[in-house]
């Protein structure tokens, strides 16, 4: 992926960086593996807002993406490499033997018109997927299963990737993006390579109105607002000092540990993450 800048025609150029999209050779998704994305502006099904700052943005499709690979010992055809509205990640159309088409996270490297297989036999290489057991050490996999059969949960945005570190019997330790160390199970799949579209974090929208598109609404700095509104509001002029950062109900936000002390994937932690 390459990005590209704008000259400074309006302030929404100036410091625009946007993907080039070079990589992209799908014309229109495949209409049977996509379905309708239904706006729900951050409201649950009782109608509250349960996440604040979303709403209105661009109609989207979504895209079916086969997480489980399990049509194991059958080629595939890499066809073309898809846009994907709703993730960070670019998607791969391939296409198998016996004509069955579906989408997969498409990894650095791929490109239309390469064989791609999974299962016992598929060997490691690029878009292939296998157990971890059967990868050599010091791979990058990414779209890693946490529990067997169940279908990637691990390393799937755009850029990650994990690294396989020890095997220890049916036990593989993984290094993951954030830095933490992970005991799996060597029955867990995962596809070699490290996910494609990396310079996605460096895109700069440009202007506020690219974040409206993405269904992303405005912001309000608590301490902007009036001492009603919120418990860090008021005061003469601009402060940010006086009380710890908290949320509009009083809770704080920041320093506090959200992981559950007792949670039962403590025990396959070998270290933190970072």
């Amino acid at each position: 992926m390459a990005l590209k800048t704008y000259n400074a025609r309006s302030c929404g150029q100036r410091f625009r960086q946007s993907a080039t999209f070079e990589e992209i050779t799908e014309k229109r998704p495949v209409k049977s593996l996509t379905k309708a994305l239904r706006k729900k502006a951050g409201r649950n099904n009782q109608g509250r807002i349960t996440t604040r700052h979303h709403g209105g943005g661009a109609k989207q499709r979504l895209r079916i993406v086969d997480f489980k690979r399990t049509k194991f010992d059958v080629e595939a055809t890499v066809k073309d490499i898809a846009y994907d509205p709703t993730r960070s990640a670019y998607l791969a159309l391939i296409e198998y033997t016996d004509g069955v088409k579906s989408y997969i996270l498409a990894p650095e490297g791929l490109k239309p018109g390469m064989k791609v297989k999974s299962g016992l036999n598929a060997e490691a290489t690029v878009g292939n997927c296998l157990p971890l057991a059967q990868i050599p050490l010091g791979l990058m996999v990414h779209a890693i299963e946490l529990v067997p059969g169940e279908g990637a949960k691990v390393a799937r945005s755009a850029g990650n990737a994990c690294q396989i570190m020890a095997r220890d019997g049916d036990k593989v330790t993984l290094k993951m993006p954030s830095g933490e160390v992970r005991i799996f199970s060597g029955r867990c799949l995962a596809t070699v390579g490290s996910v494609g579209n990396k310079d996605w974090s460096s895109i700069k929208l440009g202007k506020a109105g690219r974040k409206r598109h993405m269904g992303i609404r405005p912001t309000v700095r608590g301490v902007a607002m009036n001492p009603v509104d919120h418990p860090m509001g008021g005061g003469e002029g601009r402060t940010s000092g006086g009380s710890n950062p908290r949320s509009p109900w009083g809770k704080l936000a920041k320093g506090g540990k959200t992981r559950a002390k007792r949670k039962a994937s403590n025990k396959v932690i070998v270290k933190r993450r970072k």
